[in-house]
């Protein structure tokens, strides 16, 4: 099996469709479709059902995209561990972000590694740990800035950068504005303001909810921080965030959770272990304060 073919073939899975893939590749689109023709009959299977508008996976192409990637991102970390040998990294890095963590200055650290290593290409994808975790498993990502409760990931490694606890925000004149503490008993009945499902600070929330019997009705969703606590301040509803997130300036209130009610949030950088782990994203790591990560 051709790595080219594979190449093609994930190209065209991405993009599902075979003009944006050619494009994408800087190939004509008869060279690539004779490419992935070439890939299936080698495995005696359909990999796409073809229409007029797109393409889709067939059961065998859904089963092939998952190990194609990690095939490629192992023949990469192969041709980044020969180059490290003769003293010049290179190839492409993929660095995965959530928003709004505050604890790496990833632009400073994404220049730092470029001045390093111009020959490395970066490419930064923004979006919530949830997602990025499994991208980072199927080699479409090579190391991510997430948060999470810090549970161990199957076939990733978590590093943790920092560890806080989760707090009660609410308006002034909100009933539980002045309380020393509360618990998520005293929660019943309040309608939340959160961020989209797949930000570790919501995964959290959820989990904690779940955990306790109480229900979590989150009537506003957002995806911005500030516009969260401004909603809050407005008594459109309460939430739960890290104390890194509460901080920030805003009229609204912050109230300690009792102890144990929701898992801590911890930012980690998370790499694949294994064959899949990259050269460059260990670089970059290495070039995080040492005081930053905890192994």
């Amino acid at each position: 099996m051709e790595l080219r073919h594979l190449e093609h073939f994930v190209a065209v899975a991405e993009q599902k469709h075979f003009t944006r893939a050619a494009e994408a590749m800087s190939i004509s689109q008869s060279g690539l479709s004779a490419s992935i023709r070439a890939l299936e009959r080698e495995l005696r299977a359909s990999l796409f059902v073809r229409n007029t508008r797109s393409v889709e996976l067939t059961e065998a192409g859904r089963a092939l995209l998952c190990e194609g990637r990690r095939t490629l991102a192992a023949a990469e970390a192969a041709k980044d561990a020969v180059a490290a040998v003769q003293g010049l990294l290179r190839g492409h890095l993929t660095v995965g972000l959530e928003q709004c963590l505050g604890v790496v200055d990833v632009p400073a650290l994404l220049a730092k590694f470029r001045s390093a290593y111009p020959a490395v290409e970066i490419e930064v994808r923004q979006g919530g740990s949830t997602p990025m975790l499994d991208e980072l498993a199927s080699g479409r990502l090579d190391v991510a800035f997430v948060a999470t409760a810090g549970d161990p990931v199957d076939g990733l490694d978590l590093r943790p950068l920092s560890r806080e606890s989760m707090v009660l925000v609410c308006a002034p004149d909100h009933r539980l504005a002045k309380a020393s503490g509360v618990t998520l008993d005293d929660l019943i009945g309040e309608s939340f303001v959160d961020f989209d499902p797949t930000w570790g600070a919501r995964a959290i929330s959820d989990s904690a909810f779940t955990r306790a019997g109480v229900a979590h009705p989150v009537t506003i969703e957002v995806n911005d921080v500030h516009t969260l606590l401004a909603l809050v301040a407005y008594d459109l509803g309460v939430a739960l965030v890290p104390e890194r997130i509460a901080a920030k300036h805003g009229d609204h209130v912050t109230v300690s959770l009792a102890p144990g009610a929701a898992s801590a949030w911890q930012v980690s950088v998370a790499v694949p272990t294994g064959p899949a782990a990259s050269l460059a994203a260990d670089a970059l790591i290495g070039m995080l304060p040492t005081t930053a990560v905890h192994a």
